[in-house]
């Protein structure tokens, strides 16, 4: 029981993370200097120095966020059949985390194609 919650919430939860990760690198720059807020982002960086590290290595930054998402879509794929419980309650429960888990992954692979946008396509136009 616990490994199909795990297969339904856990794998696109760490996707999410990874793909704000990407967000971080690469998108939040974009914002605050088309905002012109380039003193506050300069702050922003002085306060967080590893912010520049993230958008020096966001090939690296990428390709592990692509890994995740591609592991939790390949983990919700293998889970799409699986049973729920027949208590009704368990029933309830897994029919919720699969809605939530769908949701979060959905929202993932939207965090990480705004970045890819920002790092890799909007300053080609610049």
């Amino acid at each position: 029981m616990a490994g199909l919650f795990q297969r339904q919430a856990l794998a696109p939860v760490l996707s999410l993370f990874a793909s704000t990760g990407t967000l971080v690198c690469c998108a939040l720059p974009a914002l605050f200097i088309t905002l012109g807020m380039g003193a506050t982002f300069a702050g922003l960086v002085t306060a967080v120095p590893q912010l520049v590290w993230l958008s020096q290595y966001k090939a690296y930054v990428f390709t592990g966020a692509g890994a995740m998402l591609a592991f939790a879509w390949w983990m919700r794929w293998r889970s799409r059949n699986d049973p729920c419980p027949a208590d009704p309650a368990q029933a309830k429960a897994c029919a919720r985390m699969r809605t939530i888990g769908g949701v979060v992954l959905y929202l993932s692979i939207g965090l990480f194609a705004t970045g890819a946008f920002f790092a890799f396509i909007a300053p080609r136009f610049i």
